[in-house]
């Protein structure tokens, strides 16, 4: 089961352009206030780069609370940062999560995707199809609502002025 939310929104940084450039290209800083996040990480990526990685920890009914492990390859743009993601094997649940900061003066612009990868336990019949819509529409919802906190959790990283 794949289900996607977005999340684009800005935000202005006290410290002017090289304060919100550093800021979008150290998540360890950037990310550091979201409340569901767990276990972040930043570190060098075989062959070059760095990458970032934890877990993204969603409520789904049915089912309980929901580790959705990511990792994405943090690259640095003329503007900003780019994460990029990173596939996992042998997970059940996983997300892909895909970003993009641009900075312009203190202003910052933030576009993220996530993709989540959800594997259900088979079952036959009518039953378990309505299980399995349940499941999709619920953890829908609460990818959507984890999208909409990003906005707070990052603001709440920033340095007060």
């Amino acid at each position: 089961m794949l289900l996607e939310a977005e999340q684009s929104f800005g935000l202005r940084h006290p410290g002017g352009e090289a304060a919100a450039l550093a800021f979008v290209r150290d998540p360890q800083q950037s990310l550091a206030q979201v409340r569901f996040l767990r276990g972040l990480q930043s570190a060098e990526r075989e062959g070059g780069g760095a990458a970032v990685s934890g877990e993204l920890i969603v409520s789904v009914p049915a089912m309980g609370e929901v580790d959705l492990p990511f990792r994405s390859a943090l690259e640095q743009t003329p503007h900003g940062a780019a994460l990029l993601p990173l596939n996992l094997s042998g997970e059940r649940a996983w997300v892909e999560v895909s970003g993009q900061a641009e900075v312009s003066g203190g202003e910052m612009q933030f576009h993220f995707q996530f993709r989540a990868h959800l594997t259900l336990p088979s079952g036959e019949g009518w039953g378990s199809a309505a299980f399995e819509k349940m499941v999709q529409a619920a953890a829908a919802r609460t990818l959507a609502r984890v999208a909409a906190a990003l906005p707070q959790g990052i603001a709440a990283a920033l340095p007060v002025s």
